[in-house]
């Protein structure tokens, strides 16, 4: 394997990874953007994108991409198709399945993944009226009959969301009652396009090209009933990509890394931003955030490293 050396690697190519190329490459510092499978992320989940900034009409994902990644390239920042197998927080070297890197600094932007049913239909119909994100495709169900899959806060808030395009939203889970607070509670049940099912779970989602119905089981009695709906959005959390990061640096109970305010994480010279990070808010344009901090961040470190 060849040997290569860097000022930053940067391991993750989504918004966050390329925001925080695009920072780096106008610090003009020799940066090596790692992806293992394509440039964007989970992010291309989504076909439109209506709530980032100034496109009012909204922006394709696909295009919104691609002018980053255009950015980027057009500093002179590569990108290379690796799959990142071990990273050395200490000695700051990345091994991939085609070569070892080495930088002054490593930004770990290697996002998370919905975390999904499990059904039959799920995987076929993701796109397709299955969506992982309320506030990115909810535009996309005016006067659709949808339904929210979850419990807690997150699923309360997008559900209320929901209801300012959908003709009705079903909440449906697992529990007798929801975990989310009192007060998402309390409006949950004001909303008159909201109703709820209860000590169910969907076991299969239907349809022949696009979403058509759901198959819910009710778990106090095992009987099973076919319930027709145009989307179904699956919020029962996200799973960090950072299990080759567990023992290396401080990650919260659900695997999360842990910044301070500039992004630095328990290890020197090790940074983190986007999905793969602990924080609050799970967005596109929060990622944008967070890579331009990290860059910075990493920017100033390495400035002050060579004093």
């Amino acid at each position: 394997m060849s040997l290569n050396m860097y000022d930053l690697l940067i391991v993750g190519a989504g918004p966050a990874g390329l925001t925080a190329a695009l920072y780096a490459g106008r610090s003009r510092l020799k940066t090596l953007v790692l992806e293992k499978i394509g440039v964007g992320g989970k992010i291309l989940m989504t076909e439109v994108i209506e709530n980032f900034p100034g496109f009012v009409d909204g922006i394709h994902t696909a295009d919104l991409i691609k002018r980053m990644e255009g950015q980027i390239r057009k500093l002179g920042v590569n990108i290379a198709l690796e799959e990142v197998l071990e990273i050395d927080c200490k000695l700051k070297s990345v091994k991939t399945n085609a070569a070892t890197h080495l930088a002054d600094a490593i930004i770990i932007a290697t996002g998370a993944h919905p975390r999904k049913l499990g059904v039959p239909g799920e995987d076929k119909l993701t796109g397709r009226g299955v969506s992982y994100c309320a506030t990115c495709d909810g535009p996309l169900y005016r006067d659709k009959f949808v339904v929210i899959v979850g419990g807690g806060n997150a699923m309360a808030e997008e559900a209320l969301y929901l209801t300012r395009f959908a003709k009705s939203v079903n909440i449906i889970h697992r529990r007798d009652q929801l975990r989310a607070s009192p007060i998402l509670q309390e409006k949950l049940k004001e909303n008159k396009k909201i109703n709820f099912t209860l000590s169910s779970v969907i076991t299969e989602i239907i349809g022949s090209g696009k979403v058509e119905a759901m198959k819910i089981k009710d778990l106090n009695t095992s009987q099973e009933k076919i319930i027709p709906c145009d989307g179904i959005f699956i919020y029962v959390g996200f799973i960090p990509d950072t299990v080759f990061l567990k023992d290396k640096l401080k990650l919260d109970e659900a695997g999360f890394i842990i910044t301070g305010q500039d992004l630095a994480t328990s290890q020197e010279g090790i940074f983190a931003c986007g999905d793969c990070r602990s924080k609050t808010l799970y967005q596109v344009i929060t990622a944008c955030g967070d890579g331009a901090v990290a860059a910075d961040s990493a920017y100033k470190y390495l400035a002050n490293k060579s004093r």
